[in-house]
């Protein structure tokens, strides 16, 4: 398990537009975009996980090419490489050995409350720049610092006071930028369902968030924006019902 350091952020408003929808809806019919781009990268991060067994090596390839979180982080980093990089909420760290994989970062430090998640990303990631920290982020983040901060699908799954206090730890430690994956709980029926499903999928992961809580992303904004952050805002649902979103806070220089 690796230490850390810390070291702060404001940003423009989310970007919920018409020309967002039609990019999703585009990018959609175009199938699991950059899969071909990305594909060596992706097909070697999976198969470090057969060290972990059958069901890890399942689970992490299907959500390698199922997950669109996946190619549009890698996407991302392609134009924007993310140096080294702190992953909030790791999990089995696919996305983190994924990035070095594929040449898009320098290290990755990979932070779950998962023990045993956490076992199975070192065990994958042997040879590579990655190192993890087990920690609960609901009691907070400890000290990091990184050019790049990584919360993927974390955020929405704490109360209030965690997520605030979580938003500001990363705004503090990202050197660059911040990207989030979150629920946009204002996209119609989309978000109806996927908050309802987030709500059922509680019933019978034992790993699941203690909640479903997603804010509004002016409010989030509000709280980066004073800090030096200019915010993007884009879909991550292609190829899914989902009302996920990616989320990029980069500095303000």
């Amino acid at each position: 398990m690796a230490d850390f350091d810390t070291s702060g952020c404001r940003e423009a408003s989310p970007v919920r537009d018409a020309a967002a929808d039609r990019h999703a809806r585009s990018a959609a019919k175009r199938g699991p975009a950059r899969w071909g781009e990305f594909k060596v990268a992706l097909d070697d991060t999976a198969e470090r996980y057969r060290a972990c067994g059958h069901l890890t090596h399942g689970y992490v390839r299907s959500k390698l090419r199922r997950d669109p979180a996946h190619r549009d982080v890698l996407s991302l980093a392609a134009r924007e490489p993310f140096g080294d990089v702190v992953d909030l909420g790791c999990g089995r760290g696919q996305l983190g050995i994924a990035l070095l994989q594929a040449g898009l970062a320098d290290s990755v430090i990979g932070v779950d409350h998962h023990a045993g998640h956490l076992a199975e990303a070192e065990r994958a990631a042997a040879g590579l720049a990655f190192a993890t920290r087990l920690q609960d982020l609901a009691r907070g983040v400890g000290s990091l610092v990184a050019d790049t901060i990584l919360a993927i699908d974390v955020l929405y799954q704490l109360d209030d006071a965690s997520q605030q206090r979580l938003l500001q730890a990363a705004a503090q430690a990202a050197r660059r930028r911040i990207v989030l994956r979150l629920l946009d709980p204002e996209r119609g029926i989309r978000s109806t369902l996927t908050v309802g499903l987030e709500r059922l999928w509680r019933g019978f992961s034992p790993h699941a968030g203690r909640v479903v809580n997603p804010w509004p992303l002016a409010r989030l904004a509000a709280i980066v924006e004073r800090v030096g952050y200019d915010i993007t805002v884009t879909p991550c649902w292609r190829g899914t019902p989902f009302a996920t979103v990616l989320v990029i806070a980069r500095r303000d220089r």
